[in-house]
């Protein structure tokens, strides 16, 4: 069987039945008490009475100076009160008179009734509902006194039975006047507790749903009871409904901020006074490990930066135990890392915690010259294979008699150098696609794990041949909402320039070292000759080569990095180049997981 709990109940009810509880209690043990003292009052009345009667015996046995039965039984027969029995007893317990009984020479010692000890130690005493010995087992009232000078004690007792219990028992209409008392004082009790219960109840609701945060209906402050409590749950509703308004306003500002520092132009870094992560947008995950030596898995990592040294001690000598500082401070610097520039500024706020601002500096200036070249890179890449196809059909013309060996291999040449126009071509059609109508590109899931494994597949004989080794690290799941074609033309190109210019005898490692709720970071690196650090800020720039001759001898655009940059870009990301501690080039570049939000 379920034990039963009052937790289960309404607040008011419990409530109720407490207080009901505690009353009761209380009443039950006046009302007895009353009716214990009123019916020891009847009693003690009686007592009195026939404690008056026993002392008129007394008088009569004083006037006579001695008493016989016939002068008691005489006396008693005309002083007698209806039903009344007179007893004569010595301190021994011997009775030596009784009206009621002839033979009471033969009656038992009666030294052990409590009317007789009463009266022997406090001169008087009486007992009730006592049962007679002598007098067929009748229950009487006693009532005895003692008298010393004649040395006896003379009880009289009256008959027990239903008149003398009605007469000794309690008022009855003292009973049902406490009993309507209760009830009304009960009636007054469960409307208070009813009342205050409903604002415990609603106040209870109110919370559940607050911590829920489920919406709260206005008209619940009407609900409340018009009492003190009420009007204090409606303060506390009312309190509740400002903070939430405002905390939803500081919410949606939050969002804005989150939202303005993911879209910065500029690494942002805010940290606690531990140094530890507040918010770090993606710019300043790339700035970092671009700065860096190695990759950082976490934000925190920056502060053993060696670059980064400054910042540090700055760090360390201005934030100390005390909680608040007066102002904000700042302190600045700029790095040269890896053919690029940055300005990093530091600010600490007032409460101890800190931002961390990274800017390129370089990028504005790289763009600006990008423009002004490119007009002049399309004009040359395109000259040179349009003036190689032209002055070989010239020879061809001019020359009507050239041996056949001599004219199929100016043809060969003339279709080689069509080719390299015609990729040319395609590459500039990509890259201007991308630059003009980036919106018409269709972008759907694609899996990069088995775009990377065709791509392998299909340069393995170059990889063979130069000697190159390659380490997969990327998920075999890992998927990208965006255009499958420029997704392989990242990779693609990134692997033909690794088995282009690296070398031989190399190892090739492809892996995505971090991810975040919108971004993947990559990085696509070889063991190499690596890049003069002074062409590493040019690398992407379009028909730029570090080696020209030795480029258009292998037989590429120019465009290639160019394109992997732009398809970066297309799909969120930026992308950086440096040289690896040890020897070789290394690509770090970052993509959404959704091209579909792109901003």
């Amino acid at each position: 069987m379920t034990k039963f709990s009052f937790r289960f109940l309404p607040f008011s009810q419990r409530l109720f039945l407490s207080v009901v509880f505690l009353f009761l209690s209380y009443a039950v043990c006046f009302i007895l008490f009353q009716y214990q003292r009123e019916k020891s009052f009847k009693s003690e009345l009686l007592d009195m009475q026939l404690q008056n009667y026993n002392n008129q015996v007394y008088d009569f046995i004083t006037d006579k100076k001695g008493f016989t039965s016939e002068d008691m039984q005489q006396y008693v027969s005309t002083h007698m009160i209806p039903n009344l029995r007179v007893t004569i007893i010595e301190p021994s317990g011997k009775v030596v008179y009784d009206n009621t009984n002839a033979r009471w020479e033969s009656f038992g010692s009666h030294s052990a009734r409590e009317e007789v000890q009463e009266a022997l130690m406090y001169g008087s005493g009486y007992s009730i509902g006592r049962r007679s010995e002598s007098n067929e087992g009748e229950e009487y009232f006693y009532s005895a006194r003692y008298y010393p000078l004649y040395r006896i004690i003379i009880r009289s007792a009256l008959p027990y039975n239903v008149s003398l219990a009605e007469h000794l028992k309690a008022d009855s209409g003292y009973l049902w006047f406490a009993f309507v008392i209760c009830f009304l004082l009960l009636v007054i009790f469960y409307r208070y507790t009813r009342k205050l219960g409903m604002s415990v109840t609603k106040l209870q609701q109110f919370a559940m749903k607050a911590d829920r945060n489920e919406p709260i209906d206005i008209d619940i402050l009407q609900t409340f009871p018009k009492n003190e409590l009420g009007e204090i749950s409606q303060h506390i509703i009312k309190i509740y409904k400002r903070l939430h308004r405002t905390k939803s306003a500081l919410y949606i500002e939050r969002e804005k901020l989150i939202l303005h520092l993911q879209t910065s132009h500029e690494g942002l870094g805010v940290f606690t006074k531990e140094r530890k992560e507040i918010l770090v947008n993606n710019l300043f995950t790339q700035y970092i490990n671009n700065i860096s030596d190695r990759h950082l898995r976490s934000s925190e990592k920056i502060f053993s930066v060696p670059e980064l040294q400054p910042i540090t001690e700055f760090l360390s000598q201005n934030i100390k135990e005390e909680n608040f500082i007066k102002e904000e401070k700042h302190f600045s610097m700029h790095i040269y890392k890896n053919a690029r520039s940055f300005t990093v500024e530091c600010i600490i706020f007032q409460d101890m915690s800190f931002e961390i601002s990274i800017n390129d500096i370089t990028q504005e200036e790289e763009q600006a010259r990008l423009k002004r070249q490119l007009t002049q890179n399309i004009a040359h890449e395109l000259k040179t294979p349009v003036s190689s196809i032209q002055g070989y059909l010239e020879t061809i013309i001019n020359n009507p008699n050239l041996p056949k060996e001599n004219m199929r291999t100016f043809l060969e040449r003339s279709y080689a150098q069509s080719n390299r126009l015609t990729c040319l071509l395609r590459d500039i059609s990509v890259l201007t696609r991308m630059d003009e109508a980036p919106e018409m590109v269709e972008k759907e899931p694609v899996n990069l794990a088995r775009i990377i494994e065709n791509i392998l597949n299909e340069v393995a004989l170059g990889l063979e041949e130069k000697h190159i080794s390659v380490v997969n690290k990327v998920p075999s799941e890992l998927t990208v909402t965006g255009n499958s074609s420029l997704l392989y033309s990242i990779f693609r190109n990134l692997t033909d320039n690794s088995i282009a210019y690296a070398g031989t005898d190399i190892t090739l490692k492809i892996s995505c070292f971090r991810e975040d709720e919108r971004y993947y970071y990559f990085s696509f690196s070889d063991t190499g000759v690596g890049v003069p650090e002074e062409h590493l800020n040019r690398l992407f720039e379009r028909f730029y080569r570090v080696d020209k001759g030795r480029s258009r001898k292998l037989g590429g655009t120019g465009l290639g990095l160019a394109i992997v940059k732009n398809a970066v870009m297309f799909h969120g990301g930026t992308i950086f180049a440096k040289n690896m501690p040890g020897g070789g080039l290394e690509f770090v570049f970052t993509l959404l997981k959704n091209a579909n939000l792109r901003e």
